[in-house]
């Protein structure tokens, strides 16, 4: 159930992309002014102080305590994972030699970054950040940018505003589309979460990849047609990329990351993965409107339908499946997973 579990957790993205949206609406609705967007960013504070102080209480990984040498850490840790009423075990007693073996490499705590980057992790490297950061383009290149986006193509009454108030009222009705659009990323982590286990992570990947590009194009040709139909295939479009994407590779990124990598590099390698893949979303923030306005939404849609269709393949040719394999195993050289070739 590890994979149900993470991307459980990992779910909550989707609903703050929601509430966000919502939150963004409100504020808008009450406080129709240029100057909005101060009141947005400061409600984030209502929940970030409560997440800093819960970060301090969160339990360590007994495995990470165990490949450290800190076996005594590791029980206690474990103890609290498996609290429960009544006590079972009512003792949790680690073995010191399970805190190394023949099959780790390194040291305690000696593991340096460039272990990333030696053969026998490579393809671990590539599959965990390549794929993440061409996903990261499109998911927050889509993501931040919907409500311009359908502003710019839904909003033909004024295209042109006039004034502040014709500019808040697009981004308005803007809104209310991102906010429809949005509730297909929780329905696509319900699909993801059911299924992780079943059909697996890099099927999922894959599928979820070639589906974004699916919706990108759908979106790109309602560029082309009028009418009732343009709409259908921007929204049919937009919808479908939300779902695929959290079906797929948005939450199985997520999801590989953390399991693909050995204890002695796990932590190394999922922080690399995810800075990585951040490389990719703050280009995105950055030149995405650029880009918006100097090549145009048809083009940009285009690129996007490539790079998702490149997420697709990198996926396939460094495929490593995690599902059914107990992270014990992955410690294992000769019971590392498969590849999928």
């Amino acid at each position: 159930i590890r994979g149900r579990m993470v991307l459980g957790a990992f779910g909550f993205q989707a609903i703050g992309a929601l509430v966000g949206t919502a939150v963004g609406f409100v504020i808008l609705f009450e406080n129709p002014n240029v100057a909005a967007w101060r009141w947005m960013y400061a409600s984030t504070l209502v929940l970030a102080v409560p997440v800093i102080i819960g970060r301090f209480f969160i339990v360590q990984s007994p495995l990470w305590l165990m490949f450290r040498g800190r076996v005594k850490e590791a029980e206690i840790a474990t103890e609290r994972l498996l609290l429960r009423e009544p006590a079972y075990p009512k003792e949790v007693v680690l073995h010191r030699e399970q805190a190394r073996d023949k099959h780790h490499e390194h040291q305690w705590g000696e593991a340096p970054w460039s272990a990333l980057f030696q053969r026998i992790n490579l393809d671990r490297t590539i599959l965990a950040s390549v794929p993440w950061f061409l996903q990261d383009l499109g998911t927050y290149g889509i993501g931040m940018f919907t409500p311009t986006i359908l502003a710019a193509l839904i909003g033909a009454s004024i295209d042109h505003p006039r004034n502040a108030a014709e500019l808040i009222q697009r981004d308005i009705l803007a809104t209310k589309g991102a906010a429809f659009i949005d509730v297909l990323l929780i329905v696509g982590i319900v699909f993801a979460v059911l299924l992780t286990d079943r059909v697996g992570r890099i099927r999922l990947q894959i599928l979820g990849f070639i589906g974004c590009a699916v919706g990108l194009l759908l979106a790109t040709l309602s560029l082309h047609v009028g009418g009732t139909l343009s709409g259908v295939l921007l929204f049919a479009g937009f919808m479908l990329f939300s779902f695929m994407t959290n079906i797929g590779p948005n939450a199985m990124t997520y999801l590989i990351a953390g399991e693909v990598f050995p204890t002695s590099i796990r932590g190394t390698g999922a922080g690399f993965a995810a800075s990585f893949a951040k490389i990719g979303a703050v280009l995105t923030a950055f030149l995405f409107p650029i880009l918006l306005k100097d090549i145009g939404t048809d083009l940009l849609l285009l690129i996007l339908v490539a790079t998702s269709l490149a997420g697709a393949l990198v996926t396939w040719r460094y495929a490593i499946e995690t599902k059914g394999i107990s992270l014990e195993k992955i410690e294992e050289k000769g019971l590392a997973p498969k590849r999928n070739k």
